[in-house]
């Protein structure tokens, strides 16, 4: 498993430069993870699969989702898309690198353990900032634009917002420079917690019911927050 990892890591390596993988590759990563993970419970909803799982029983229609996956396409290659190649100075100036050796699965998990806690601490001021009055009036209501989420509305966001979730996904890795195999690992791992999130079912072996931090339920930071308070 590991050769093969490191052989297909040392074909990418040697065919495309840095800014190539962190850039475009990343946009390939998210754009695939995200619309593999969430198309399937449009076609869920559609046929009425697991609809004993399914939240509520309104179901959007075809018009409805045609026009989420078309703004989002045009979010993501719009505003996805240069902040990726924007931020790449700075991943690079922290000493983000693609090369071999990959880094051992120890680092990778710690890494990714602690983009979790960081991204969940930012994300949870922010979204309470995002329902304030005039910011949700102008900015976030968008996000709730869709009443019976399904998963590719969980991307489904004023601009100014996507700009916010990004920075607060990159938050972690850009301040660390991570190896770009840690990255796609964080990214995708992300980019499914936030669409079963909005999926608009709740599953039994959904991770969310065992994991506190995962989908947002909880903020760790906001937790030890309240709990340093209340010894106050």
């Amino acid at each position: 498993m590991a050769s093969a990892l490191e052989k297909g890591w040392l074909y990418l390596i040697n065919n495309f430069t840095d800014f190539q993988l962190a850039s475009i590759g990343s946009f390939v990563i998210h754009e695939s993870v995200f619309f593999l993970s969430g198309l399937p419970f449009i076609v869920m909803e559609r046929l009425g699969y697991q609809q004993k799982y399914k939240i509520q029983g309104k179901v959007n229609s075809v018009a409805a989702q045609e026009k989420c996956v078309m703004k989002l396409l045009l979010y993501h290659i719009c505003v996805n898309l240069p902040l990726m190649i924007g931020s790449y100075p700075v991943f690079k100036y922290m000493g983000f690198t693609s090369q071999l050796p990959l880094p051992s699965w120890n680092v990778v998990c710690f890494q990714i353990l602690s983009y979790f806690i960081l991204e969940d601490f930012i994300f949870y001021w922010g979204h309470r900032i995002l329902h304030t009055k005039w910011l949700y009036k102008h900015v976030h209501s968008v996000h709730h634009e869709y009443a019976t989420p399904f998963g590719l509305t969980s991307e489904y966001a004023h601009p100014a917002e996507i700009l916010f979730l990004g920075f607060a996904t990159i938050f972690g890795p850009a301040i660390t420079g991570p190896h770009l195999l840690t990255l796609w690992l964080w990214m995708s791992l992300r980019v499914i917690e936030t669409v079963e999130a909005h999926c608009g079912y709740d599953f039994p072996w959904s991770l969310s019911r065992y994991l506190p931090i995962y989908g947002g339920y909880v903020s760790t930071w906001n937790l030890l927050y309240c709990y340093f308070l209340l010894r106050a």
